[in-house]
């Protein structure tokens, strides 16, 4: 049995919604509704699904970078949200995040070895800056960088180099998990496959673990062992890669699934055009939250939220029609 690094049971992120004079909260944007999934050490998680569904949030919940609204989340066993200000930042170097935006994850007046290598220095695991210098340069080289870099700041990089920074800045921290968040998606395609191919390789040479957040169907399934499909907050398919792509069970993973470019122009695939638009997570509808859009939703869809089930083989879906 594999072992688990990260358990995330029942887990919501509520956003309060403030108006009035006296900014009163009159509502919430329920960002993540009642996630649970589990990732094993060395593998890669996928969170797939439409801008706004909540991926991103669940990654900064994780790692605290939002407090959640409830739930648990459990790394090794350990309760995150039961650690004091004290024993979390002593845990914080094994728990890293990449960001989405390689431009803005950076300070322009900054240099990049000291970007690098500051939380070397904050965190006491280094106090020389001649060690942290020399480590620095190790770095930049795993991740295709050249030593002569370290003095260069931001603007001079392109956004694939700025990524590598990004990436190079959590694992010299020599963590155990990363989140990834949408690492690629502002990158070219040719760029794209180089950080992929070096998230990969960093995995097996430092028995990294990844929650892997993206929209990108095709880079997740080249990337990731695992892969959850949100909607509005909430997942509504958990399966192994290949279980998942090769029959989809809930119909909003088959209508993504659908939407994937086919490079082979004679090859004809079914396109699922969904209607209508995505429902405002301050104000989601009753039952199951895809029923507006489904092609298939029967009025139970409408009254009635789905339970999560385990279809077998660890392939569980939302839907009350599977």
């Amino acid at each position: 049995m594999s072992e688990v690094l990260l358990q995330v049971n029942n887990l919501k992120k509520y956003f309060p919604i403030r108006g009035g004079v006296f900014q009163r909260t009159i509502g919430h944007v329920k960002a993540v509704d009642d996630v649970s999934f589990q990732i094993n050490k060395g593998e890669t998680f996928g969170l797939v699904g439409e801008s706004g569904c909540g991926k991103s949030t669940i990654g900064r919940t994780i790692l605290r970078l939002h407090e959640k609204t409830s739930g648990d989340v459990l790394y090794k066993g350990t309760d995150l949200y039961s650690l004091s200000h004290s024993k979390l930042r002593a845990m914080r170097p094994k728990l890293q995040i990449v960001f989405q935006d390689p431009y803005s994850s950076l300070n322009p007046r900054i240099k990049i070895g000291d970007a690098i290598g500051e939380a070397l220095l904050d965190h006491g695991i280094y106090h020389s800056k001649s060690e942290v210098r020399e480590l620095v340069h190790e770095t930049l080289n795993i991740c295709g960088l050249a030593s002569y870099h370290i003095d260069r700041f931001p603007h001079e990089f392109s956004g694939g180099q700025r990524q590598r920074i990004g990436i190079a800045r959590a694992l010299i921290l020599n963590p155990d998990f990363i989140v990834a968040d949408e690492p690629v998606s502002a990158l070219d395609v040719s760029i794209q496959a180089q950080i992929i191919n070096l998230l990969q390789d960093l995995q097996q040479t430092k028995q990294l673990t990844y929650l892997f957040i993206s929209h990108d169907l095709s880079v997740v399934q080249h990337l990731c062992t695992q892969i959850g499909v949100m909607y509005l907050g909430s997942m509504v398919e958990l399966a192994p890669r290949d279980e998942l792509f090769n029959q989809p069970l809930h119909p909003y993973t088959k209508a993504l699934l659908s939407a994937i470019p086919v490079p082979d122009p004679t090859l004809r695939r079914e396109r699922i055009v969904l209607q209508g638009d995505i429902p405002s997570p301050a104000n989601p509808p009753s039952g199951c939250k895809f029923h507006t859009r489904c092609p298939i939703a029967v009025d139970r869809c409408k009254q009635e939220i789905p339970a999560f089930r385990d279809m077998g083989g660890n392939h569980f879906v939302a839907c009350h029609l599977v």
